[in-house]
């Protein structure tokens, strides 16, 4: 279990004492950490009777429609005015996946001036100062592991229950990839060990996840691979785009583009890769690295984002051409670095 300060565990105890108003929250565009570590951390703190809301900041993808309690969860983008209500009057505000409050994007004023006492669970670098308490860990494999740290850290182990396990287990298989990164940690496969003594179906869960695209889903991925998809041989790089116009091609749903990244980096002697896609109002990119190179770093120097050292991701204002012609400029710079990440990749496959 992660050693979190005993300190900060024993004042958010006497925080949860009392019997004060909680609201949860994560990020925009939530994924399968941020809802399942989101949910879990709910039904916890409803097993203790405490009053609790779960604010989503806009639709989460389809695959994961089935997770215990996500009916429960208030999308922001559909209910704001009730939504902005209980973030203020809010007596503990959960800070779930992100670690910076602009990262909820469109209650991130409302969150910003809310009295609430903030409380952070992360496990991304650099989390800025806005928060009242912080329980950041890095070298873990998702929020949802240190949610679970979190219910035995305050010694409720016993209130684990199958639903809450499930939730959790969807939040760590889903943020390694279904356990291929970001999870060479022994305390990791120790708490999917105990996950699982509460009955939970790991071979199902995946099937629900990963089994249940759409054939509009199924054709995107094509189209992206063999339309959208460009390698930069001399620089070790892979990147992917999608147009506005390609999204309602194929009829895009929230979620659709989940991974789509990772093919391009699956490639034999690429060790970055990038995958664009175009909304109304920004072009926002996931990054993808193998190796020493570090996507949250070239994120935060160039595409005002940030993430984990090997998964990130950035935000450009400029068009979709553009973007691109940036990112490809960008790439001579860091040329060495992107061909030793390579090198290091494919010897350690000998």
């Amino acid at each position: 279990m992660h050693k979190f300060n005993p300190d900060i565990i024993s004042d958010i105890s006497k925080l949860l004492s009392g019997t004060g108003k909680i609201v949860i929250t994560t990020h925009y565009n939530p994924d399968g950490d941020a809802l399942g570590s989101s949910l879990a951390l709910a039904r916890y703190l409803k097993k203790k009777e405490k009053q609790v809301n779960v604010i989503i900041p806009n639709d989460f993808p389809g695959f994961l429609q089935w997770m215990p309690g996500q009916e429960e969860a208030i999308i922001y983008f559909h209910h704001s005015h009730k939504a902005d209500a209980l973030i203020r009057e809010a007596d503990i505000i959960f800070c779930l996946d992100y670690n910076a409050i602009h990262r909820v994007n469109l209650f991130a004023g409302v969150l910003s001036e809310a009295p609430g006492t903030k409380i952070l669970i992360d496990h991304h670098v650099q989390p800025e100062n806005q928060f009242d308490f912080m329980l950041s860990v890095t070298g873990t494999s998702s929020t949802a592991e240190l949610v679970y740290d979190f219910i035995k850290a305050m010694g409720d182990g016993h209130l684990l229950d199958s639903e809450t396990a499930i939730c959790l287990f969807v939040g760590v298989m889903t943020d390694t990839g279904s356990f291929s990164y970001s999870c060479n940690y022994p305390q990791t496969w120790e708490m999917v060990a105990d996950l699982l003594r509460h009955g939970i179906d790991t071979e199902q869960i995946h099937r629900l996840v990963y089994d249940t695209y759409s054939e509009h889903r199924m054709r995107l991925l094509g189209f992206c691979l063999s339309e959208r998809m460009t390698i930069v041989e001399e620089h070790a790089t892979a990147y992917i785009y999608l147009s506005r116009e390609d999204m309602v091609r194929f009829h895009f749903q929230p979620g659709d583009s989940e991974g789509v990244v990772n093919y391009a980096l699956s490639i034999k002697g690429i060790s970055f890769a990038a995958f664009f896609t175009e909304k109304h109002d920004r072009v926002r990119i996931s990054f993808r690295s193998k190796g020493n190179f570090s996507v949250n770093t070239f994120a935060r120097n160039h595409f005002d984002g940030g993430g984990h050292r090997n998964a990130s991701g950035g935000d450009s204002f400029l068009s979709l051409h553009d973007t691109i012609d940036k990112f490809v400029t960008l790439l001579p710079r860091y040329s060495t670095e992107l061909n030793n990440a390579a090198l290091q990749s494919s010897m350690l496959m000998l």
